[in-house]
């Protein structure tokens, strides 16, 4: 899918979540590139790389849950043992953090909806985002926020959504 077919598709999905929260849809969309590189890895409908939170994998219908691969960046080298299901390799960055490719749980959706009613929801239910919150209308800051609040662990998450941004920007101003 090109960035422009994944504009056209998941834009209304985008605008109806900004009518709902208030959280600019340029942001919604720019993360939802992001994380799935442009629609090409949207497994179950998770367009936000959606985790389910360790202490309800049990308790998660497994329709609604799904073993995914994906790489973290964190600080230490020895993981706590309920940390991930799976640990495929761990190895040190330049910068002296580690790189753990590994395989977690995450959230799986019906429909794209869901998945962007529930990414909105997320930012409201935990409370490491009322700085986010507060800037919620400019995707610019907004980016910057949750990236500081720890949505991803990679160092250069702000800058990635921001230039992704741009570039939305740009192709709606060339439509």
């Amino acid at each position: 899918m090109t960035p422009k077919e994944f504009i056209k598709q998941y834009k209304p999905f985008a605008l109806e979540t900004e009518r709902k929260t208030g959280i600019s849809h340029l942001f919604i969309l720019a993360q939802a590139a992001l994380e799935t590189g442009w629609g090409e890895r949207g497994v179950g409908n998770n367009f936000f790389g959606i985790k389910v939170p360790k202490n309800l994998v049990s308790s998660t219908p497994n329709e609604k849950k799904q073993l995914l691969f994906t790489t973290e960046v964190l600080n230490s080298p020895t993981p706590n043992p309920q940390q991930f299901p799976k640990i495929i390799s761990i190895s040190k960055r330049t910068d002296g953090k580690w790189l753990y490719r590994v395989q977690d749980w995450f959230r799986k959706y019906d429909t794209p909806e869901e998945c962007f009613t529930d990414h909105a929801e997320l930012f409201f239910r935990n409370k490491r985002y009322a700085k986010a919150l507060l800037v919620k209308s400019d995707s610019y800051k907004f980016a910057e926020e949750v990236a500081k609040a720890g949505y991803a662990t990679a160092t250069n998450y702000a800058d990635s959504l921001k230039n992704i941004i741009t570039k939305i920007i740009n192709l709606n101003e060339k439509a």
